[in-house]
């Protein structure tokens, strides 16, 4: 582990600093369960991650959520709630000596968690809520929005003109899917270039969702369904495509998974593929 208490964070800025499409810099993988889990796990996924990226050469920022508010049911499981979670959050990353990244969904919880995690993410039911975003510029963290499901690309345009205006310098736009009927997501891959066109504009990278692209919202009453098989190929694709950065949700065992269970990428198919995704990034980078 490094001797450096802001280590992780330099490197993630000086990442992000080089620029929105950045030949040969390394790709950035956003990786972890869904919701924080047990100590034991979350160790176990942190562990399995870093490894397996510093192995190939991407970069590892360790994702968990504190609370996850737009679960489909009231009867799911939350997480373990702001205090608890950014205390679990500090220790994985002072363990394991990464960048981390949570999400937020008001604008309260903006400023504390951006004193404990690198990157503030908004998830995308929220990417319009003009307070969070201000929240969230306005802390100095990076922040990642997620492209709404109902949004066209050009459309976060708007959404990146206000973190820029609060004062935001290290924002990143995530594809994630587009709603095609109910409980149906399609990723479209002209508009992936089209939405890191418009990022470009702000110097911001574009990250791709490959779990979340694979989900079947509600398709499961009270939670979502999803095609977990596809992950991989959706992966590939987006690397291929030329994006910066790749969030993916992975657990130990999924089916004990506390939230997403039916998205998640079981670890041994993550920890593979990441190995793969980098060899596609350096040849299109050739």
């Amino acid at each position: 582990m490094s001797d450096e208490p802001h280590a992780p964070k330099d490197r993630l800025h000086a990442w992000w600093d080089a620029g929105p499409i950045v030949p040969g810099r390394p790709l950035l993988v956003i990786a972890g369960p869904c919701v924080l889990e047990s100590d034991d796990v979350n160790r176990g996924i942190a562990e399995r991650m870093k490894r397996a990226c510093d192995d190939a050469g991407a970069m590892l920022v360790f994702k968990a959520s504190f609370d996850k508010a737009n679960r489909s049911s009231i009867r799911s499981d939350r997480g373990p709630g702001l205090e608890g979670g950014l205390r679990q959050l500090e220790t994985i990353g002072r363990e394991f000596d990464v960048p981390l990244l949570t999400d937020v969904h008001e604008a309260a919880q903006a400023m504390p968690a951006s004193e404990v995690v690198d990157i503030l993410q908004v998830p995308a039911f929220l990417c319009r809520q003009t307070d969070l975003l201000v929240a969230c510029g306005t802390t100095g963290a990076a922040v990642s929005v997620k492209k709404g499901q109902f949004l066209a690309p050009n459309e976060m345009r708007n959404v990146l003109e206000k973190l820029s205006e609060s004062g935001c310098r290290r924002m990143m736009a995530t594809e994630r899917g587009t709603f095609f009927g109910y409980h149906r997501l399609v990723t479209d891959f002209i508009g992936l270039g089209d939405l890191r066109e418009i990022a470009a504009e702000f110097g911001a990278p574009v990250c791709f969702d490959a779990t979340h692209s694979t989900q079947l919202p509600g398709g499961e009453g009270e939670m979502s369904g999803g095609r977990p098989d596809r992950g991989p190929l959706l992966a590939r694709a987006a690397v291929a495509a030329g994006i910066s950065a790749l969030f993916l949700e992975t657990h130990l065992d999924p089916a004990s998974a506390r939230s997403d269970r039916a998205t998640v990428m079981p670890i041994d198919v993550a920890t593979d593929l990441i190995g793969t995704l980098v060899r596609i990034r350096e040849a299109i980078d050739a």
